[in-house]
């Protein structure tokens, strides 16, 4: 087992791999950029390396910073969390190169799969169903060619993309040149990579993706799936499992499909093969892999009886994964709800700025995976994911109230955030029946239906309820003073907030 771990993240997957560190007696280097020289994480850790500025690329983005930190700090392995640099494959390499251990999967895994349009070519030969579509095309008229081929709708995609990034749905042809043109810029700019591919939109879609696992001596398997249809801006929000819409027939032959994409790329480590799913025919499509553990991870564990973080670093540390396929079946139902700074009443623009108040819901069931804490501030340069609510009962009608209990007990103070978003979502009938699709939040729970603005104070009552709270303030202080008229040195006189 390794002694020391550095952790290239922040937030709240940074604290939930140094506490899988911690049970393994395993300490832990923490790194961050001026924008989180106060951040949880760097107090949580053993120790903590500065790497620049608050922009990514001058931090959690440099990866010859990271190295560096790791071997100055005495550290044998690197964690990479998700997002930043945990599916850049040059940034795994050059940790291999630098006689660190990578926590995660080989360079050319993460290569082989990075790639969209290679992935799908890849899936193709290994007998994985694929969406409709085409890969390498270059000029609007090709693409205007493989549209007309597939038929309409279609959907534009970054091919080294991810998050909803670099993606646009064409419904008609008078659509395509502009869509080229902003998912190019889009690509280009999150990804440094501008090609594009196309394939057929499947409208009532739902997004139903299968946990793997494997160590390096050649054992794989899945942990069951995972419902996350319920996205905005094609990024997840809401995620649960068991789906509420495979059978058990389904579900085998997806996990199956899921063991055998991973196979192709000779995988190892934690990793997510992601479908899409069409109810009205039962079928299934490979849509891509994430090379990393999943944001929605904590349902699986809670429901499969298994921490990932922890084997994550046991495999990488040359443990052999001791279980079966037939060793794991799913208990009970588990919800995942990430808490964002944004505001979705104004397009789920993110919220910015000091958490005033910060209290996270307790009890048997409920899970929290936090980055922040009361106090702490709320930037622009990183995702506005401020924590993971997660919740966990017998079934999934109790699981939907115990997650709604839960949210009406997560207060935060001093930012936005979409709690209430959430809530409206998990009281809605569609979401009670398992209905909701991957378009389901653009087009049917409109921002006028979220109720979320109908319970906001407005500037009006605010101010009366500032005026009204001076007043019995000053009423307070008068009525002390009075008490005290006999002493004039009597602390209690004071009214610049004198506390003993």
């Amino acid at each position: 087992m390794f002694t020391k771990i550095l952790i290239a993240n922040r937030g709240e997957i940074a604290m939930r791999i140094m506490r899988a560190c911690q049970e393994l007696g395993v300490k832990t280097v923490a790194v961050y950029s001026d924008a989180d020289q106060n951040a949880l994480h760097v107090q949580f850790a053993d120790e903590a390396v500065h790497l620049g500025a608050s922009a990514p690329k001058e931090s959690y983005l440099n990866r010859d910073k990271l190295i560096q930190a790791a071997l100055h700090s005495g550290a044998e392995a690197i964690h990479p969390g998700y997002g930043f640099l945990s599916e850049n494959a040059a940034f795994a390499a050059a940790v291999e190169s630098a006689k660190l251990k990578f926590i995660g999967p080989s360079a050319d895994s993460i290569r082989a799969m990075g790639d969209k349009a290679e992935s799908k070519i890849l899936m193709k030969k290994a007998g994985v169903p694929t969406v409709p579509g085409f890969e390498g095309l270059e000029t609007e008229a090709e693409f205007k060619q493989a549209a007309q081929e597939i038929g309409y709708p279609v959907l534009i995609k970054a091919s080294a993309g991810g998050g909803g990034k670099g993606m646009r749905v064409v419904s008609q042809e008078s659509e395509l040149q502009d869509a080229l043109e902003l998912a190019r810029g889009e690509a280009l700019n999150s990804f440094g990579d501008e090609r594009l591919l196309i394939e057929k939109y499947i409208a009532a879609a739902h997004h139903v993706e299968f946990q793997v696992f494997g160590d390096e001596q050649g054992n794989l398997i899945h942990l069951f799936e995972r419902e996350c249809s319920v996205q905005r801006r094609h990024q997840k929000i809401i995620e649960e499992t068991p789906s509420p819409v495979l059978t058990s027939e389904l579900r085998e032959q997806m996990g199956a499909a899921a063991v055998q994409a991973a196979k192709a790329v000779n995988y190892f480590n934690a990793g997510t093969i992601e479908f899409i799913f069409d109810p009205s025919s039962a079928q299934y499509y490979f849509l891509e892999m994430n090379t990393r553990l999943q944001v929605e991870h904590p349902v699986t564990e809670l429901v499969a009886g298994i921490d990932l973080a922890q084997w994550q670093i046991r495999v990488a540390a040359g443990e052999k994964f001791p279980f079966q396929q037939k060793d794991f079946m799913q208990r009970g139902h588990a919800i995942e709800c990430r808490v964002y700074a944004e505001d979705p009443a104004s397009g789920f623009l993110p919220s910015t700025g000091k958490l005033l108040q910060f209290i996270e819901p307790h009890g048997p069931g409920v899970r929290v995976d936090s980055g922040f804490a009361k106090g702490k501030t709320v930037t622009h340069f990183y995702d506005p994911l401020l924590a993971k609510l997660i919740v966990h009962a017998e079934n999934r009608e109790t699981a939907i109230q115990k997650m709604q209990n839960a949210l009406k007990n997560f207060i935060v103070h001093g930012v936005v955030t979409n709690v209430d978003f959430m809530q409206a979502v998990l009281a809605h009938p569609d979401f009670a029946s398992g209905q909701v699709t991957t378009r389901w939040v653009e087009t049917v729970l409109a921002v006028a239906d979220l109720a979320v603005e109908k319970n906001k104070p407005t500037p009006e009552q605010l101010i009366s309820a500032a005026l009204a709270e001076a007043t019995l303030a000053n009423s307070s202080i008068a009525a002390v003073e009075r008490r005290n008229e006999s002493d004039p040195y009597s602390p209690w006189r004071q009214t610049n907030g004198f506390r003993n």
